[in-house]
């Protein structure tokens, strides 16, 4: 079981980074270009909003299930899983959700994609900064298969 959930919540990271840096483009054209906020814009916001809660609730069963949280931290690879990449995508995680939330309850369609672009912008600055601490703390990885 470890190890199917562990494959599901490798190649779910594909979808949560494409969904998030579409949303952040789109968001970015919404708030820059002056566009209505559409239906499209709320679902793609909500997708990828779901689809990082279920790429967290994986992660988290692997790190509780794999013992990750028992790793030696006096090393690189053992604090990177330990506590910088939950710890950086729970906070990725947390703004996706903030963002979403304040989006929701404002009116103007120019502030919902503002709103969008500035949290949503930040998780995705978190989470290719954490990719690129793998990549330079865990010998055999690399930027999403790409060397």
């Amino acid at each position: 079981m470890y190890q199917i959930l562990k494959s599901a919540h490798s190649g779910w990271r594909y979808i949560v980074f494409i969904l998030l840096l579409i949303a952040v483009i789109k968001a970015l054209s919404g708030w820059l270009g002056n566009k209505t906020y559409t239906e499209g814009d709320r679902k793609l916001n909500v997708f990828t909003l779901i689809s990082a809660h279920i790429q967290l609730v994986i992660g988290l069963v692997l790190y509780f299930a794999g013992d990750w949280y028992k790793a030696d931290s006096s090393n690189a690879i053992g604090r990177y899983w330990k506590m910088e990449h939950i710890s950086m995508m729970i906070l990725a995680i947390i703004l996706i959700t903030i963002g979403n939330s304040k989006s929701k309850k404002l009116t103007e369609a120019v502030a919902k994609h503002r709103t969008i672009a500035v949290f949503f912008s930040l998780a995705l600055i978190i989470v290719v900064v954490t990719i690129l601490l793998m990549v330079k703390d865990v010998p055999g990885r690399s930027f999403f298969g790409v060397s």
